[in-house]
């Protein structure tokens, strides 16, 4: 083990140096205690740092205050108003009566979509609830607002169609079972109308058999339809198309027995009579069996 000495020179220059430090580090101290204020380790001074504590606003107030705001036509506002009354009064009855509202509220705003999943959340939370029936009528209206014209994907149509038909099986005895029986039958009309488009759009190709489908499910499923009777007469010309006389002629039949003045029948009777055929039922035929279970002839 060695040490390592500076020179004398060295030696005195460095103790120099230590002296300057020594005598410079209470002035640095005493600067420093200069600018610190005392009062802030005087444990009887004012607070320097104050906590905001928001007071608690009561939960009828809040439910009033978003009522005030569907008052001014504010449906937006008033969904946020009864949101905060869920968030700051939650597992309570409050909070089931504010999701409701707040549904309805984003409902009367237009914001369908949120009220699809306000109205679909207050049913999986409150199933056996007395408004239940309204939460999913809310949700019915909500898709039946928004489905667009049959040139586009009718999903919207098809789940309100779902839940007004929920309504009625489920809620028999409520005051929604007459809008909601309304409003089946016109979404009812919608999807047909799109089952239809597609199937003209099939035959004109001259696709036949995926043209026949179509009229198919408009018979199978929204027989009570206006559209019915197109379908019939539609299927009179696909089937005279593929050379099937026997099932055009069934079609014909079956359309003049159940409408027997519409003009799409004298239009079916003109194109059977035009290739030498008569509109003649066959009982064995799926269309005869398949409209008359669900329309007794």
């Amino acid at each position: 083990m060695f040490s390592v000495f500076l020179p004398t020179e060295s030696r005195a220059r460095a103790m120099r140096l230590a002296m300057a430090v020594m005598f410079a580090a209470p002035l640095v101290a005493c600067g420093s205690l200069s600018s610190f204020d005392m009062s802030d380790l005087n444990p009887f001074g004012p607070e320097k740092y104050k906590m905001k504590v928001e007071p608690d606003v009561p939960a009828s107030q809040i439910y009033d205050q978003g009522l005030a705001r569907l008052a001014k036509e504010d449906g937006s506002g008033a969904a946020k108003k009864f949101a905060e009354l869920s968030k700051n009064y939650p597992d309570s009855d409050w909070s089931k009566k504010a999701l409701l509202m707040t549904t309805y509220s984003q409902f009367k705003a237009g914001e369908y979509d949120n009220a699809e999943q306000s109205a679909e959340k207050y049913v999986k939370l409150y199933p056996d609830s007395p408004d239940a029936a309204y939460a999913t009528y809310l949700e019915a209206s909500s898709y039946y607002a928004q489905i667009p014209d049959i040139s586009r994907d009718q999903e919207r149509a098809t789940k309100a169609l779902e839940l007004f038909t929920a309504i009625v099986q489920k809620y028999p005895n409520s005051e929604y079972v007459n809008d909601s029986k309304y409003k089946i039958q016109v979404t009812r009309d919608q999807l047909a109308g799109k089952e239809m488009s597609i199937g003209r759009f099939y035959l004109h190709r001259r696709n036949y058999v995926a043209a026949i489908n179509r009229f198919r499910n408009v018979l199978a499923s929204y027989q009570t339809t206006r559209h019915a009777e197109e379908a019939l007469y539609r299927l009179t010309e696909a089937y005279l198309g593929l050379g099937v006389t026997n099932e055009a002629q069934t079609a014909a039949a079956v359309l003049g027995h159940n409408f027997p003045d519409s003009q799409w029948y004298k239009d079916a009777y003109a194109l059977l009579k035009g290739g030498g055929l008569e509109p003649e039922e066959n009982k064995d035929s799926w269309i005869s069996k398949i409209y008359h279970t669900v329309v007794p002839g």
